[in-house]
């Protein structure tokens, strides 16, 4: 990056230092844990980030150590990312709906020195501590007024804690193929994988916004977690590379979507996964048209719902494709055909490859995997996972593990993740279109349909579950017979799984592991055509 007239390498905290520098007095605003709404600016976040850093530094913290956040979405946890960051140190966002078992395994992974924890995860850590051997300090982001007694292992409030430097400090400079971050992968079926993130990737990613249409008029909103990338280049960084205004909610709510959206002036968001169909679902509301939404930046919308969508709420949807690790697709508003998920952007190659990594034709189906424009492959580094890290550039292409096919001219559609289509009876399963269909019955709070092998498939099939969450006036029993009358009986479910919520990344990627141990083990209520049912000793999951 240093030959695009610059001299400087390009590292993550530049770009707040910028923000600061050139359009310091714009606003972020969140809503802080205590309750009241917050409001800051680009210049004051900058400003307490520099604290931050000093702080980790006097706590001992080094180039390459890693320091986790297990936080929601305020500016306290913003001011804490670019402070990791502005030091080398390895910003290691823990997505909090994870179990506590989770968050002991990640951590310990990772061999985190310092968690940086919100009020509401005192509890579940407190639990779990013991369990983590390699952590000297956590720091909870509060004031020393709302600091609750506590166990945890050198605790301090945050307030306090950045309250003893004084700011006066001077970020680091290092190779910008340093990690930045550290994510894990989804771990929707095995243990996840930690993405280390170049403070490089990072920043170009963050400069995205001429690309994806945004201007300087535009006011930014994510309701995304800030433990993934999404929210933290798409939102974030184009906001504060683009001088735009920010709003962070503390977490998706979809109830309330179109309300913050209007209350706030904001013009565009971010939906991944099933949140469209989630949004979709909710009754209509007085706010669904009044807003100043121009557009949604969509990453999966089902192509069933599509045009529905733009037209109940006023928007247009710009598609996109991307994942943790690399590779980028685009499908801006009017330009590719209805459900494809676009082209790459300056002059990435794409292609979709077979087992044996030749080049399919169009309307062939294969992995989709990337390239760079003059022909080479961005590295890809798990932590502490040589093998996986050279499996995935194999070959001299980024292997997206997702399955998809192109069409004559060129547009990308995605099918589905390798290894989570779903087939049962010889057919392929629409698992997009059931959970359509089930989200706009009454009494849906939530859906999400996957595959499950049993000793009675034959080899390679699956049955078909709907995992929901249940509202007022679900009726579990008209659930299957509807869906075969709106999709025929090939596209229903074989058990319907009624849960409390459905277990899901930061990204808002269901966990199939988490949801099959649920069944396994008893904790929900299951359903087939006949009605209440079990899952018995006939129906244990294939190996």
């Amino acid at each position: 990056m240093l030959g695009l007239m610059q001299d400087w390498p390009l590292l993550c905290h530049k770009i707040i230092e910028h923000a600061a520098k050139y359009h310091g007095t714009q606003e972020v605003v969140t809503r802080s844990v205590e309750g009241p709404i917050h409001r800051t600016t680009y210049a004051e976040i900058h400003a307490r980030a520099l604290k931050v850093s000093q702080s980790l530094e006097r706590d001992g913290i080094k180039l390459g150590d890693r320091v986790a956040t297990i936080a929601w979405n305020t500016w306290r946890h913003l001011e804490v990312w670019y402070g990791i960051m502005g030091i080398g140190a390895i910003c290691h966002t823990v997505n909090p709906r994870l179990f506590p078992e989770q968050i002991a395994w990640i951590v310990n992974h990772a061999q985190d020195r310092i968690v940086i924890t919100d009020l509401t995860f005192v509890p579940v850590l407190e639990k779990i501590a013991s369990q983590l051997p390699s952590v000297e300090r956590f720091v909870v982001l509060t004031d020393k007024a709302h600091m609750p007694q506590t166990t945890l292992k050198n605790a301090v409030a945050y307030e306090d804690w950045i309250a003893a430097s004084d700011g006066k400090f001077e970020w680091k400079t290092f190779d910008e193929n340093t990690a930045a971050a550290m994510c894990y992968t989804s771990g929707t079926t095995g243990d996840p994988k930690a993405i280390l993130a170049p403070h490089a990737r990072f920043s170009a990613v963050a400069s995205l916004g001429p690309v994806v249409g945004l201007l300087p008029t535009d006011r930014l909103y994510t309701g995304l977690s800030l433990t993934h990338a999404n929210a933290q280049l798409i939102t974030l960084g184009n906001g504060l590379s683009g001088r735009l205004p920010v709003v962070i909610s503390r977490q998706f709510t979809k109830s309330r979507l179109w309300e913050i959206l209007s209350r706030y002036g904001c013009t565009t968001f971010n939906l991944l996964g099933g949140m469209a169909t989630a949004i979709f679902a909710e009754p209509e509301g007085p706010f669904d048209r009044q807003h100043d939404v121009r557009f949604v930046l969509s990453a999966g919308m089902p192509a069933s719902m599509w045009r529905a969508f733009e037209e109940r709420f006023g928007v247009e949807i710009f598609e996109f494709f991307g994942a943790a690790e690399g590779g980028l697709s685009l499908n801006p508003p009017g330009t590719g055909p209805v459900g494809s998920i676009g082209k790459p952007p300056l002059g990435g190659i794409c292609e979709i490859l077979d087992e044996t990594g030749s080049v399919l034709p169009a309307g062939e189906a294969g992995e989709i995997c990337f390239r760079n424009p003059d022909g080479t492959v961005a590295p890809v580094t798990y932590f502490d996972n040589p093998a996986a890290s050279a499996a995935k550039t194999r070959d001299g292409w980024f292997h997206t593990g997702d399955i998809g096919w192109k069409d004559r001219d060129g547009w990308l559609f995605f099918s589905h993740r390798d290894g989570h289509s779903i087939r049962r009876n010889g057919d392929f399963i629409d698992s997009r279109a059931i959970e359509t269909a089930i989200a706009a019955m009454e009494g849906v709070a939530d859906i999400y349909v996957y595959g499950l092998a049993t000793p009675r498939n034959t080899p390679g099939e699956k049955e078909v579950i709907a995992a929901i969450v249940a509202g007022a006036g679900f009726n579990p029993a008209g659930i299957i017979p509807a869906c075969a009358r709106a999709l025929g009986s090939a596209n229903t479910p074989t058990y319907l799984q009624i849960v409390s919520a459905i277990p899901k990344t930061a990204s808002e990627k269901p966990q199939d592991r988490h949801l099959v141990a649920m069944i396994e083990e008893g904790n929900c209520l299951l359903y087939d055509r006949n009605g209440p049912t079990t899952w018995n000793t006939q129906e244990r999951i294939a190996s």
